[in-house]
């Protein structure tokens, strides 16, 4: 038999709700005191002040297909702090963030122009904003060229300062394979192989216009022994096994083939090149690290 509840609205009362109280504080915004906005000294400047973990949908664009796209990235929106004001408004990096990504592209430009945004609607010296969102691009098999999509993860770390101007930090992680030199040279039967996650970071010259997306990923699979495929049929298994066999690769060889790309490249200042290898053979991975600056 079905059982009579109470109305909702009491229902909520059983449970601890109360009615609101007549309050004293003003309710209009121009009456509130705002606590965050009273100037004194406050003892120390402070470099970064802001939120994190903000996602928010954005649109990209890629040399690769698709070349327009919809992806959530994640954000960091931080200010520097001088030591006269107390603290900053956080809602206005919301806002800004909400105004701003309404009618522009994500991109290493445009996010240079919104930290200046930032810095000074919120009237301080510096920003910074870092942002982190994974990017989707077409993969053709090697054999039968069958599409699929693929992926790596973007950071772009970007700064302004009314004193040194901007610094674009750019991260992206792929996976690549690698086939292991040692095995092969020992192993009368083929060698065992692994993904391989390569991790680049690079200081960039704000002056060069690039998809820096695209650099980086060239990086890490032209230097792999293979190349990963989301689509792979027979044909296509034989060739990227051949491949990976015809080119082996130590983890060590992986980050000082990438490195070397990335000194070539005119625009890039400094770099850090890491490798993460899930052992097929050990539970342990191999990893390497190697960092350079002009």
């Amino acid at each position: 038999m079905k059982r009579s509840l109470p109305p909702k609205a009491e229902r909520h009362r059983h449970f601890g709700t109360v009615d609101p109280i007549i309050g004293t504080k003003p309710t209009d915004k121009e009456k509130m005191p705002d606590l965050q906005n009273k100037p004194d000294d406050f003892y120390f400047p402070i470099q970064q002040v802001g939120i994190s973990e903000v996602k928010y949908p954005v649109m990209i664009e890629s040399e690769l297909a698709p070349t327009t796209q919809t992806t959530t990235a994640t954000f960091a929106l931080t200010t520097s702090l001088d030591q006269n004001f107390k603290g900053i408004n956080m809602s206005r990096l919301t806002e800004q963030l909400h105004l701003f990504f309404q009618s522009h592209l994500l991109t290493d430009q445009t996010l240079r122009e919104f930290t200046a945004i930032l810095a000074r609607e919120m009237k301080q010296r510096a920003a910074n904003v870092r942002v982190t969102f994974p990017w989707f691009f077409t993969k053709t098999s090697p054999a039968m060229e069958k599409e699929g999509m693929a992926h790596a993860d973007v950071t772009y770390d970007v700064t302004f300062d009314e004193d040194k101007g901007y610094t674009s930090i750019i991260t992206l992680t792929g996976a690549v394979t690698t086939l292991c030199p040692c095995s092969k040279e020992i192993s009368e039967y083929s060698a065992h192989n692994q993904r391989s996650f390569v991790t680049m970071t690079v200081t960039v010259d704000d002056a060069y216009e690039a998809d820096w997306k695209t650099v980086l990923l060239e990086a890490a699979e032209s230097n792999a022994s293979s190349i990963l495929f989301p689509v792979l049929k027979r044909p296509d298994e034989k060739a990227v096994t051949e491949r990976a066999y015809e080119n082996p690769r130590f983890v060590e060889d992986l980050v000082r083939l990438v490195a070397a790309d990335l000194y070539e490249h005119e625009a890039i200042r400094s770099f850090e090149v890491q490798c993460r290898n899930e052992e097929s053979i050990h539970q342990h991975d191999a990893i390497a690290k190697l960092s350079y600056t002009k």
